[in-house]
């Protein structure tokens, strides 16, 4: 999958080194399946082989829609506070957040990543070979903190017709593109190692956003071309945001490291989990300077919310990629080993592959593998 050497947090409150093995991961479920798939990843952990050294301390955390309406607050400061202060890294559920307003609350996923500097959401898609599935093999890496999402927005009356009008403001800044640039190009560049070719696309709409997304484009190439001694093997490419969802569906086989600002990232993302079954598979990690939360790809899913049949996969891989983010990648590549052995077989798959099992009897498989 991706060795994620390059990012090893070691420096993270002198925890999250090879040297010392017991680690402290912070448990959110949120909302929904969230409560159904986290003690899945939790389970995981737990079974490990002793031979990679590994202990876990675990904390049970509050955030997401009900955490709102009990406390009034989707993300707590207390949340906040033990994750800064006592986990090297988390796993976060889901969160149902409402489609009309409500007063008071915002999404605690997307503050969280601001209040820990989570400046990336990495999303690996790929298909496991030996199934029926189209050959993917590619890499989301999405800007994390900026871009419409600082939920900047507001209502007013037009003057000339006295009819609403609703605006919202999409911020792009050289800080936060030089950072996402720089750790797609790194992971393009471990790639490049590992496979021995690799591509980088920078998605955007300049054409259009030409201040925004032009200033988007421009640092991504700038930090490319200022370090081609570094990046010169890595093909360099760029996508305008519509073409890219038409030549991602046709042919997906073009693409290996992409990098789009948030609000891109999010939607490419989510659609690219059609290419591999479902979004039930398809793990994040969001990444900062001092902390990694693993995060699957899927919603809350209500309608099948406390039936026992959610599909843990994604929260399984997104707790492997959460340990290779910290270093420990012989450990995640077992879990990614018995996720895909899980997939290949196909005998034990939830109602979204088409099958009949349980979230417990998906978690079960995977634990014997290990």
């Amino acid at each position: 999958m991706f060795r994620s050497a390059s990012y090893r947090l070691v420096s993270c409150r002198g925890l999250a080194t090879n040297a010392t093995k017991n680690l402290t991961i912070g448990l959110i479920p949120g909302d929904g399946i969230g409560k159904e798939v986290i003690p899945a990843g939790r389970q995981v952990l737990e079974n490990l082989n002793p031979k990679h050294g590994l202990s876990f301390n675990f904390i049970d955390l509050q955030a997401g829609f009900q955490t709102f309406l009990d406390t009034g607050k989707a993300l707590p400061d207390e949340t906040v506070k033990v994750l800064k202060e006592q986990c090297q890294g988390a796993l976060f559920g889901a969160v149902q957040s409402p489609t009309t307003k409500v007063e008071g609350y915002s999404s605690p996923i997307v503050a969280l990543r601001k209040a820990l500097s989570l400046y990336a959401n990495v999303r690996p898609v790929k298909s496991v070979s030996g199934t029926n599935d189209r050959p993917v093999d590619m890499i989301i890496i999405r800007e994390n903190t900026e871009d419409l999402y600082i939920k900047i927005e507001k209502t007013y009356k037009d003057p000339a017709t006295g009819t609403r009008v609703a605006e919202a403001t999409k911020r792009i800044t050289e800080v936060a593109t030089r950072r996402i640039a720089t750790i797609a190009l790194d992971i393009a560049l471990q790639r490049l190692k590992n496979n021995g070719q690799a591509t980088l696309t920078v998605t955007h709409k300049s054409n259009v956003l030409s201040q925004s997304d032009g200033l988007f484009r421009e640092i991504c190439k700038d930090v490319y071309e200022s370090n081609k001694n570094k990046y010169g093997g890595i093909t360099y490419n760029e996508q305008i945001v519509d073409s890219m969802v038409y030549r991602m569906f046709r042919e997906p086989e073009c693409f290996d490291v992409v990098v789009a600002p948030n609000l891109y990232g999010d939607i490419l993302s989510d659609g690219a989990a059609a290419l591999v079954g479902s979004l039930g598979v398809v793990p994040s990690a969001n990444v900062g300077p001092e902390i990694v939360i693993g995060e699957p790809c899927h919603g809350s899913a209500p309608d099948i919310a406390g039936k026992g049949i959610a599909n843990p996969i994604a929260t399984i891989r997104s707790t492997a990629l959460m340990l290779e983010f910290l270093g420990f990648n012989a450990a995640a590549q077992d879990i990614h080993q018995a996720v895909d052995a899980n997939i290949r077989e196909g005998r034990v798959k939830t109602a979204d592959l088409g099958g009949d099992a349980t979230t417990q009897q998906v978690t079960d498989d995977i634990l014997a593998r290990l």
